[in-house]
Order: C-alpha cells, then structure tokens, then sequence
C-alpha cells in the first residue's frame, strides 16, 4: 500500500481511483558488485519462477553468490535441488531475519515504486510494460557494500 498525505479542506471527501482488480506481478532483482544489474518480470512468485531467475543470474553473471531473504521459494527443495547440481557456480546466502536494510534491491524497489506508482495506468499491461521498461532501463548506481556492511545498533 502507498500513502500519500495530501492537503484537502475538511469540507470536501477525497476521490481514489482504483480499479480493484488483484492481479500482480513479480520482479526479480540482482545487483552486483562491479554495477551490473539483472531484474526479469514473472506472473507467480515460485520456486518454479525463482529457479528460472536463477538460470538467468547464472547465465549472466557466471560464478556468484546471491543474498536473499528468508522466502519460502527461496528456501524450497526445488532451488535446493537446482543449488546442489550447480554449487560450483551459485550459492544463496541468507540476510538476517526481519533485515531488509541489508539488502540494496530494497532501495530498487522504493526508487521504482515512487516511480512507477506516480502515474495513473488504464490498465494491467500498460503497468506491467512501465514496470518492465522502468527495471531495464533505470542504472541504479548502488554501493551494495555499504548496505552489506551496516551496522544494526
């Protein structure tokens, strides 16, 4: 949910438009170290869909480790399996529970959602291309190291 606070006279009932639809989508997020970036669009979030990201990070970034939060597909026997037949290329570490200030995606995804929300879309594909476009085009110039290296006191 995104709030917004807006002045408005007391006298008058702020209008919302909505189009109350539930349907959603899922983006993957990589970044690395040297500046590269990889964000790929899915309908689910799975085990299915974060394995196929994975084939995609592998394919190219090559040898990585990857920091991700303690979802269930990112924990789920499918990506052990795909993890134990390519541990000589891709390991997963685990960011703290309840920690996202470790994680730089995180800014990603509060840069795209002022973004991206800023506008009014008529419908569900025109959000998704903008959504799309927005992630492969936008060059997020992160230092992951800071956001690894913070401290929680």
């Amino acid at each position: 949910m995104v709030r917004r606070k807006k002045w408005i006279s007391t006298d008058k009932r702020p209008i919302v438009t909505v189009t109350g639809s539930r349907k959603r989508t899922i983006v993957f997020g990589s970044l690395s170290l040297d500046g590269k970036q990889l964000f790929k669009q899915y309908d689910e979030f799975n085990s299915n869909t974060f394995v196929d990201y994975l084939k995609q990070v592998q394919k190219r970034f090559g040898k990585i480790v990857i920091f991700v939060d303690r979802a269930t597909p990112h924990c789920s026997k499918i990506t052990r399996r795909f993890l134990d037949t390519n541990k000589d290329t891709i390991r997963l570490e685990y960011f703290p529970v309840g920690s996202p200030e470790f994680n730089a995606v995180e800014e990603c995804w509060r840069q795209g959602k002022y973004y991206i929300l800023s506008n009014y879309y008529s419908n569900f594909k025109n959000l998704k291309y903008t959504i799309t476009r927005y992630y492969r085009t936008k060059g997020f110039r992160l230092d992951i190291t800071k956001y690894l290296l913070r401290s929680t006191k």
